[in-house]
C-alpha cells in the first residue's frame, strides 16, 4: 500500500522498502482543456544536488537534453509532448547505488514548455503527481498529488529525495516558480545559455 503524502510531509524509503536501490519516479498531469486550445508540453527533470543545494556542473542537470548523468545512476526515458494517456507521463529511473557520494538530494521538477509564449501556468493543469515504485516489482511506494493552485507559476518542484544518517528519504515540497525552467536553473546552480 502506497503512502500518500500531503505538502511538507516527509516518509522514509529505507522503512518502506528495506534494501531498495532502484526506484522510478514518474510525473504525471491532465491539462484543463477549458482554458486553452493550444497543446500543454509539460518536462519533468531532476536537480543532482549537494549539501549546499545547488549542482557541482550542468552535467548534474537532467532533463529531456540531458537524458543520463554522467554516473549513470540517473536516467530520464523521454520527453511526453502532450500529456495524454493515463498513468505517467515522464518517468526518470534513479539507482541510488550509483549516486556519486558528492549527491545528497534529488529535486525533481516539472515545467511548461514555451509557457509564456503559449499563455500557460500550472492553474491551467490538473491531477498533476511525483510517485516513486520499486523498478524490480513495480510496487508504489509513495505518491504526492500535488493539490495545490498555482495561478501563475511555470515551474514547480514537485518533491525531493534526499539522504539523511544513511536513510533515503522523500519530501513533498510542492512550490511554484515564475520563469519556468530558467527561474529553477538559477535557483539549482545551473549555467543557462
Amino acid at each position: 500500500m502506497p503512502v500518500n503524502l500531503k505538502k511538507g510531509q516527509k516518509v522514509s524509503l529505507t522503512k518502506e522498502a528495506p534494501g531498495l536501490t532502484k526506484v522510478v519516479v514518474g510525473l504525471g498531469w491532465d491539462v484543463n482543456s477549458f482554458d486553452t486550445g493550444g497543446d500543454f508540453d509539460l518536462d519533468a527533470a531532476a536537480f543532482l544536488l549537494g549539501d549546499g543545494g545547488k549542482v557541482a556542473g550542468s552535467g548534474d542537470f537532467v532533463f529531456y537534453g540531458n537524458l543520463r548523468h554522467g554516473s549513470g545512476a540517473v536516467e530520464h526515458q523521454g520527453d511526453n509532448l502532450t500529456g495524454e494517456g493515463e498513468g505517467d507521463d515522464e518517468q526518470i529511473k534513479i539507482d541510488l547505488s550509483k549516486l556519486p557520494g558528492t549527491v545528497s538530494h534529488i529535486a525533481f521538477t516539472a515545467t511548461i514548455y514555451e509557457a509564456e509564449e503559449r499563455r500557460q501556468n500550472f492553474g491551467m493543469i490538473n491531477n498533476a503527481f511525483i510517485r516513486i515504485f520499486n523498478e524490480s516489482s513495480g510496487e508504489e511506494i509513495l505518491r504526492y498529488d500535488l493539490g495545490e493552485d498555482f495561478s501563475i507559476e511555470t515551474a514547480v518542484v514537485f518533491g525531493e529525495l534526499y539522504k539523511n544518517n544513511g536513510e533515503w528519504k522523500f519530501n513533498a515540497i510542492g512550490s511554484g516558480y515564475q520563469g519556468g525552467l530558467a527561474a529553477l536553473c538559477a535557483h539549482y546552480g545551473v549555467d543557462v545559455e
